[in-house]
């Protein structure tokens, strides 16, 4: 099977180069790789330690950056590598203060891992929640580089647990410890033979709980909401914007900010297009009194989370369709209700922020206007639910610590 895998590998970088001719996303994803080695070779000092952490794309970034500020404290003098999968991830986060390198992850051959480790010649690794790659697992266990998996999480579907899975279970031999977030993933490690497991929860909470105490002020936020209730609807898609349209529409004295998870003009202008109340960009906004409007797109990146600052709801997108739920703790750390779509199985926090009454769903827009009407016109109903998603947060943080104190020892002796 690990020959197959190999083969499909490869063949896949010859298509990927072909299919990139049709698409703009594939084309960014080859033409990213492009002279990859030699650029690595020009920025990384082999007289440096160097830490390698692995980010599928920018959710995982994220979900990485409390480990970062945490081996920046404990490894000061190492310099840390961050690489990614997918264009989206590399595109958005090309500097952070904590990252001296930021990279592509080469196709998963042989050589491409070998001349990759050569390179970086990491003492550590850290992948963060899934995204495993066993020519480069098998190498890093081969040079015996210590090497984590980061809040990971395990399902009875993934490959690694079916009969014919063997050869691609030996590859998470490269991992000296898994900290993972449920009980569920520890099982299924265990039922495999892996006892070096330990459940740590998600470092995405740690990541938001930090939100608070930063500078979330926004002047021209404050501007636009006056003293009105604010709903911040977050990562949307096409599928989101149909179930909230008819209630934006027919509401009075609400302010809505929507953050589409593409900035693309076409999909913009069609969103501008379906809403009758009157609207206004981020990027025509400069001139304009913001009190005028009820609805402000933010056709821009990087303030939606400073923007649940305000909001009194948020409208968490992707659920309504099958892209997948986006990041539902940055609104619960500013302890405000939360509405999602229906499509959520895969995302454990939410399922549990629901039993806890914290979240609702709505399948179509009938049942998001229900919801909201009831959170507009029950004031003690919209504080209690926010209170709940404020707890569930303060309540899960610490995962990074955990990490932090199985790994202090080995930073004493490296």
């Amino acid at each position: 099977m690990q020959g197959v895998y190999n083969v499909l590998v490869n063949l896949s970088g010859v298509v990927l180069k072909s299919a990139s001719y049709f698409s703009k996303k594939l084309k960014e994803f080859t033409e990213g790789r492009k002279d990859l080695f030699p650029k690595l070779e020009n920025v990384i000092d082999p007289a440096h330690d160097h830490i390698w952490v692995h980010a599928a794309s920018l959710g995982e970034f994220e979900m990485a950056v409390p480990v970062l500020k945490m081996l920046k404290e404990e490894s000061p003098e190492s310099k840390i590598v961050v690489s990614f999968f997918s264009p989206s991830g590399y595109k958005n986060k090309k500097k952070h203060e904590l990252v001296d390198h930021f990279t592509y992850l080469p196709l998963d051959t042989k050589g491409n891992a070998e001349k990759f480790l050569d390179i970086i010649n990491p003492k550590m690794v850290f992948f963060i929640k899934y995204d495993f790659w066993p020519n480069f697992l098998n190498e890093l266990k081969s040079r015996k580089i210590r090497t984590f998996l980061v809040s990971g999480v395990f399902r009875k579907d993934q490959t690694f647990f079916k009969a014919y899975g063997k050869w691609l279970r030996s590859s998470l031999e490269a991992f000296e410890h898994f900290f993972v977030q449920n009980d569920e993933s520890r099982e299924l490690l265990n039922s495999i033979g892996f006892q070096n497991v330990s459940i740590a929860g998600d470092t995405r909470f740690d990541r938001v709980a930090a939100q608070i105490e930063a500078n979330n002020k926004i002047d021209f936020i404050e501007e636009f909401k006056e003293d009105k209730l604010l709903v911040v609807c977050g990562s949307t898609w096409p599928e989101d914007e149909a179930l909230i349209l008819d209630f934006i529409n027919g509401s009075r004295n609400i302010k809505f900010i929507i953050a589409p998870h593409e900035i693309n003009e076409h999909k913009i202008r069609k969103l501008e297009a379906g809403i009758r109340l009157p609207s206004i960009k981020y990027s025509d906004r400069a001139g304009k009194e913001l009190k005028n409007y009820s609805v402000l797109i933010l056709d821009t990146i990087g303030l939606l989370g400073r923007a649940y600052n305000y909001a009194n709801i948020a409208y968490v997108g992707g659920a309504a369709g099958d892209t997948g739920l986006h990041n539902i703790l940055e609104p619960a750390t500013f302890g405000i209700p939360i509405i999602i779509g229906k499509n959520f199985e895969k995302f454990p926090e939410a399922k549990r922020l629901q039993q806890l009454a914290g979240l609702y769903t709505a399948e179509d827009s009938h049942e998001f206007s229900a919801i909201m009407t009831r959170f507009y016109t029950d004031t003690n109903f919209r504080r209690k639910t926010g209170m709940i998603t404020g707890h569930f947060i303060n309540s899960n943080t610490g995962a990074t610590r955990i990490l932090q104190e199985y790994l202090q020892k080995g930073f004493s002796k490296s």
